[in-house]
């Protein structure tokens, strides 16, 4: 084995959270809740939290069963939300994020090292990728491939929420709720909504962003959460400018 041989379970995990997400993020962004992805992702992480202090949680494939079953939850919520009107469908989004967030500060507030444990959370270790979760990841990025090819208009039904949800919960359980949140919306709606290109050049730009906040990481010692956020951005702002001058 090499020096960097360690690196390639982040890599693969970043390949798979592309893969997996950025598609998503198309609908989630079509569907006008861009805040949805945000609330469950968040449930996912409190479903975490709260079953490694029960200290009970059987694993399903690398993630807790409290956390797929919040996810779930949430999701249930967010689809009861979507019928209500602009404003107050985005109010109640709103609520469901802050009551998750609050949650799970109040599930950690008695271990003295809850902030870490929550910094954790939100940031993910994605260097320190699992193959479990991999494994996992790997399997619901095939389903949902197959599942466009044979279906090709399920996203817009009923189905999506419930997928959604395991995605995040997986994805979550990898990277933390700041990379899902930038993997799910910050390529899709450069190259997606303000370019109208499809999923494929979201999806490039979505892994140069991954690649750059991995390697700075390594490099410079800092987060690999915060950092695949931030070069993410850099990533899809460096392939739009490009094109809006053209244009």
């Amino acid at each position: 084995m090499t020096s960097l041989d360690w690196l390639l379970p982040p890599l693969l995990g970043s390949i798979l959270l592309c893969l997996l997400l950025v598609p998503l993020g198309y609908q989630v962004i079509a569907r006008g809740v861009l805040f949805a992805d945000l609330a469950i992702a968040q449930w996912a992480s409190l479903g975490a939290l709260a079953g490694r202090y029960l200290g009970w949680d059987p694993a399903l494939a690398g993630a807790p069963v409290s956390s797929l079953g919040l996810a779930l939850l949430a999701a249930g919520a967010v689809h009861w939300t979507l019928r209500l009107p602009g404003a107050t469908r985005e109010a109640a989004i709103g609520v469901l994020y802050v009551v998750g967030a609050s949650l799970a500060v109040l599930v950690v507030s008695g271990d003295p090292h809850g902030a870490q444990v929550l910094h954790r959370a939100v940031s993910g270790d994605l260097l320190w990728a699992e193959w479990p979760v991999l494994s996992a990841l790997s399997v619901l990025a095939l389903l949902m491939a197959l599942l466009s090819w044979r279906r090709r208009g399920w996203s817009a039904g009923a189905g999506f929420l419930p997928v959604f949800a395991l995605a995040v919960t997986y994805s979550v359980a990898l990277a933390g709720l700041y990379v899902v949140f930038a993997t799910l919306i910050i390529t899709p709606w450069v190259q997606g909504r303000l370019q109208g290109r499809g999923p494929a050049l979201a999806m490039a730009a979505a892994l140069a962003g991954h690649a750059g906040g991995l390697g700075l990481s390594v490099l410079a010692d800092v987060p690999a959460g915060p950092a695949v956020v931030v070069t993410t951005l850099v990533a899809a702002l460096a392939m739009w400018f490009p094109a809006r001058r053209r244009a």
